[in-house]
């Protein structure tokens, strides 16, 4: 037996990942345990966790590896710094000492982290490296194109190459600081959003505006060539040598200093998200196209933060030139922590790969799970009052009428979800049908914007009667953007037309409103009985009761808040929202019959733990 811990740590959503004769035995993000959204720190917990569910203490692991290699980006951070000098002075008087201290030792750090129990060898991966082995190891392809497009990790932003049995190699990159992640950062920092968190809220309100400052983009900030390689003009930028992510010069190109955030958002913001966006698409299928041709593959798989762009992404399975696309499901840094161990076991240790045809992620349900009696015993604690199933049909049958009531039902099943998208281990639920569902969700159940979108879960074998997806596509995990049908579409009314920004939420745009966006687009989540049977059979007696195979799902948490992870966890959320049931395992709770009562007190109390995203 060889086991091999990866390990994320020190930048942003720390994780690991346990990976045993090259099977996952798990993987987990540290900010599930320790509430602290994208907590950097080592993955005290996750680790914990990791051990636990192998049965495996830190003396019997074979190897540890960490995603990325610190001394080439300390190098990197060093030349940037003296490139800049003396400008970027306060910005390394911040980061010089955590390097000093913590970021260079990292063999150090990571036995302390493992309570020097381990003496094995440590193995360092290349950052891209990292994303690309997440990629290609457990997708489904023999042999796949490359893309990897990120932030930075060492020097690289953006890299491709290929996969072949169980090697991958890399063999062109983008360099910093030219880097799309960060091009998409700065305009997320510049409409008011947190950078590496609120990107997907960009993302999110760019169909309300138009592409109104592309030109802008492409003629002062960046030049694109046809192959998808670009090269930014830093004067518009401070992320180099500043701790803000824009300058000056790009405030007066774009019309003023960065919106406050938490103000109002008005169109400017809309049509700026909206102008970003249309340059990542366009590059993103630029870099396909060149990928495609250079490798001669039929087949691309993504990793890297861009490729949480489902939008994107979406756009790559339709327009791109290749026949499949798979996405890792923790395509951030968090994924890095699986794509090492997954390095070590087939590049480094040369052990065959053999190809699943799902795909190797077991629907990312890799996290920690909890039994019956550890369920029973968490509510009797909180006093909750509930009633429970003795088979899976009866629980199905009870929570599809509760949803077709229009009630908003927390779902807590089997084991939690790697990744940032909760895929029905950890999931709100709710009727797509509703014309009011989109604004009492986010508005009552997840405290957040009203523009935020909500995604569909679809029975697979249905996708085709409400998405533009054809039939041999599949998009298990949330990561893929695909039109509505135009039979399921609403005839637009005049005032409709001309309505501009948040106010087109005012009108549906098809039968099923609630995951209609304004463009008449969503993120769909397939859903088949291989990956996910409990969800399968929910949506089937959904289906059978409504004769609608779509439901909403979103994330069981509030805003900024991570994804529940414990039955304690998901009780609390549920007490302090509007949720109208909880469902944990075979129990269901139903907000009316509980004899605690949530003070307004005690909710803000509970939102306030979770700062700003």
């Amino acid at each position: 037996m060889t086991a091999i811990l990866g390990i994320s740590a020190f930048y942003h959503d720390s994780a690991a990942a346990l990976v045993v004769d090259g099977k996952i035995i798990a993987a987990a993000q540290e900010e599930r345990f320790t509430r602290k959204k994208h907590d950097h720190n080592f993955p005290q917990q996750a680790v914990e966790y990791c051990l636990k569910e192998a049965g495996l203490t830190p003396e019997q692991l074979d190897y540890v590896g960490f995603y990325d290699k610190p001394v080439s980006k300390f190098e990197r951070l060093l030349e940037t710094y003296l490139a800049f000098a003396p400008s970027g002075y306060r910005s390394f008087r911040q980061a010089i000492p955590l390097w000093l201290k913590q970021k260079l030792h990292l063999p150090r750090e990571l036995g302390r982290g493992l309570d020097q129990r381990y003496s094995g060898r440590y193995v360092f991966t290349d950052h891209h490296e990292s994303h690309a082995a997440s990629a290609f190891f457990p997708s489904p392809f023999e042999e796949a194109a490359i893309l990897t497009l990120d932030g930075v990790g060492e020097w690289s932003t953006a890299c491709f190459g290929t996969g072949r049995g169980n090697k991958i190699e890399l063999s062109h990159e983008i360099r910093f600081p030219h880097s799309l992640g960060l091009l998409y950062s700065a305009m997320t920092y510049y409409t008011g959003f947190r950078v590496n968190s609120g990107e997907y809220k960009l993302m999110g309100l760019a169909p309300y505006g138009e592409p109104k400052y592309r030109s802008l983009i492409l003629d002062h900030v960046m030049d694109i060539k046809e192959d998808g390689s670009f090269h930014m003009d830093m004067s518009f930028f401070n992320y180099c040598q500043g701790l803000t992510m824009t300058s000056r010069k790009f405030h007066q190109l774009f019309g003023g200093p960065p919106r406050t955030p938490e103000s109002e958002i008005t169109q400017r913001e809309m049509d700026l998200a909206a102008s970003v966006q249309a340059v990542t698409e366009e590059i993103m299928l630029r870099m396909s196209r060149h990928v495609h041709a250079q490798t001669g593959c039929r087949n691309l798989v993504l990793a890297g933060g861009v490729a949480l762009n489902c939008v994107g992404n979406g756009r790559l399975l339709r327009e791109s030139p290749f026949d499949e696309i798979w996405i890792q499901p923790a395509a951030g840094d968090a994924g890095g922590a699986l794509g090492n161990a997954m390095f070590i076991w087939h590049q480094l240790l040369d052990q065959p790969r053999i190809v699943d045809p799902h795909d190797a992620q077991q629907g990312s349900f890799l996290g920690p799970q909890y039994s019956d009696v550890q369920v029973k015993e968490c509510l009797q604690n909180e006093q909750a009052v509930y009633q429970h199933f003795e088979s899976d049909q009866e629980l199905c049958d009870t929570v599809a009428a509760l949803i077709a009531k229009q009630n908003v039902v927390g779902w807590f099943q089997g084991r939690m979800e790697f990744g940032p998208r909760a895929l029905g281990g950890r999931s709100i639920l709710g009727d797509a049908r509703s014309v009011e569902m989109q604004s009492v969700m986010n508005q009552k159940i997840k405290f957040r914007e009203s523009f935020r979108p909500f995604a569909p879960m679809v029975l697979d074998s249905h996708k085709q009667d409400y998405f533009e997806l054809d039939a041999s596509h599949q998009s298990p995990y949330m990561l893929m953007v695909a039109p509505v049908q135009q039979q399921i579409r609403t005839k637009q009314p005049p005032e409709e037309q001309q309505a501009f920004g948040i106010n087109k939420l005012n009108y549906p745009r098809s039968t099923i409103p609630a995951v209609t966006h304004v463009d008449h687009s969503a993120r769909i989540q397939t859903i088949d009985a291989a990956r996910n049977p409990l969800m399968h059979q929910l949506m089937t007696a959904f289906y059978q009761l409504t004769g609608c195979p779509v439901i909403i799902n979103t994330s069981f948490n509030v805003r900024s808040e991570p994804i529940v992870c414990s039955p304690q966890q998901a009780f609390q959320c549920f007490m302090t929202t509007e949720m109208d049931a909880l469902v944990v395992g075979r129990y269901v709770l139903l907000k009316t019959e509980q004899l605690k009562i949530t003070t307004a007190t005690e909710r803000q109390q509970h939102l306030t733990q979770f700062p700003l995203d």
